[in-house]
């Protein structure tokens, strides 16, 4: 009994011991989380290296589908991606699908391998002012030519998106190359030349509401798309479809009627789900702006292509990684009118109070770090089934995204072609 007795009190005493110290444990912070989940990722033209490079390396190892979340016309992520091209490209790389419109992704298809690649679509860009989005960037030129010669002679872009703001002269050519009947093309031909006197407005304005797309009516479209559809084949028909399709988005953005970010965002998964039906085992990368690759609801509070790609990889069993890229400071870059060179503009996300995510991860890198390393965030690491004391940002953030990565300074891209502002 004696024996009994004693084991009973060591029992208690470790019992009380262990409570005591459990009580004494503070849970850590979501700053400390956060430096457990970062890693540095040193970023070279030659590839990745340092921590972060073999976690994600594997993680795109293993993925079917590696998706890149972006803030536009920076130097420094198409050079990022780049890297995850070289990264896929040995197990795959089947297409990279881009934020642009099916048909000017086309014409950069037919250039993108040209020795003078960049003086073709300069070319084109020019005869075509405001024909495409993203893809009239230099350093994104420079990275599809890069991933084209890494993946292989398949590897083509996909280009998802409406078209952009000054494509309709390019689409009005490309229909009479269809070869229409004789009511179809009087019709075009007639859209074509009130096409080509927007653009000179439009030059001279700067402004894009002077361009065809959103100064046309229904009026003039009307008896155009009534002789398409008698005459005009179907490859007209499903160019003036397209044109009409990318008008109603802009329409309702302008207007503030409509759904418009729902209906660019179904017109996209639509695009997709064709190219996927083509290619059932396709391997794709795909660059967008970061909204779009959200999985669940994104920010603005849409379902939007980022979704699509998470449930249709779960569909067939296979894994999508989604990434979100951003930069801590520096200068970007957006859109500043019919031809002119791009807006330029300083930021520096680590400075203010606001909340900010790449300031919290800025704020969080490990004391290793070099200075001009990017930082590599598992936001697997951080879900967990009590998220609520964090901001409704980084709540979002880590349900849909699987990595964020903070470069510490981006710098502009510059324009291809374009006219001289008068």
């Amino acid at each position: 009994m004696r024996l009994k007795s004693i084991g009973a009190a060591l029992s208690l005493a470790c019992l009380c011991a262990a409570s005591a110290y459990a009580e004494t444990v503070v849970p850590l912070t979501f700053a400390d989380r956060l430096a457990q989940a970062g890693a540095p990722l040193t970023v070279r033209p030659e590839g990745f290296s340092g921590p972060g490079a073999a976690i994600l390396s594997d993680a795109v190892d293993a993925s079917r589908y590696v998706l890149i979340g972006e803030s536009h016309f920076s130097r420094e992520i198409p050079a990022f991606t780049t890297n995850v091209c070289r990264l896929m490209a040995p197990g795959g790389l089947t297409a990279m699908a881009v934020e642009t419109g099916p048909e000017a992704t086309e014409a950069v298809n037919a250039r993108m391998r040209a020795p003078d690649r960049e003086q073709q679509i300069a070319d084109f860009i020019t005869a075509y002012p405001d024909v495409m989005a993203f893809l009239n960037s230099r350093a994104e030129g420079q990275t599809v030519a890069d991933c084209a010669a890494v993946a292989g002679p398949a590897f083509k872009l996909w280009g998802l998106d409406q078209e952009f703001l000054g494509v309709s002269g390019y689409l009005f050519s490309q229909m009479l190359a269809s070869g229409p009947g004789p009511l179809a093309r009087a019709q075009i031909e007639a859209l074509a030349e009130q096409e080509r006197t927007a653009v000179q407005a439009a030059l001279a304005s700067g402004s894009p509401t002077d361009l065809f797309l959103l100064k046309a009516t229904d009026a003039a479209l009307d008896p155009a798309g009534a002789a398409i559809d008698q005459d005009g084949g179907d490859r007209a028909k499903a160019l003036f479809a397209a044109l009409r399709e990318t008008r109603a988005i802009y329409q309702a953005s302008q207007s503030g009627r409509g759904d418009a970010n729902g209906r660019r965002a179904r017109l996209m998964k639509r695009t997709l789900a064709a190219h996927l039906a083509e290619v059932p085992q396709a391997r794709v990368l795909m660059k967008f702006g970061a909204y779009h690759l959200y999985k669940g609801y994104n920010p603005l509070g849409q379902r939007d292509v980022g979704n699509f790609v998470a449930e249709h990889a779960d569909g067939q069993n296979v894994k999508a990684l989604n990434l979100i890229v951003g930069g801590a400071r520096g200068t970007g870059a957006g859109y500043n009118g019919v031809g002119r060179p791009m807006k330029v503009y300083d930021f520096d996300a680590t400075t203010g109070k606001d909340s900010d995510w790449r300031k919290d991860v800025m704020l969080a890198r490990p004391s290793g770090a070099a200075p001009d390393d990017w930082i590599l965030v598992d936001l697997r690491r951080l879900r967990s089934r009590d998220m609520k004391d964090l901001t409704p940002e980084w709540r979002e953030l880590i349900l849909g995204y699987d990595f964020a990565v903070v470069a510490p300074e981006l710098s502009p891209s510059t324009k291809l072609g374009g006219h001289d502002a008068p």
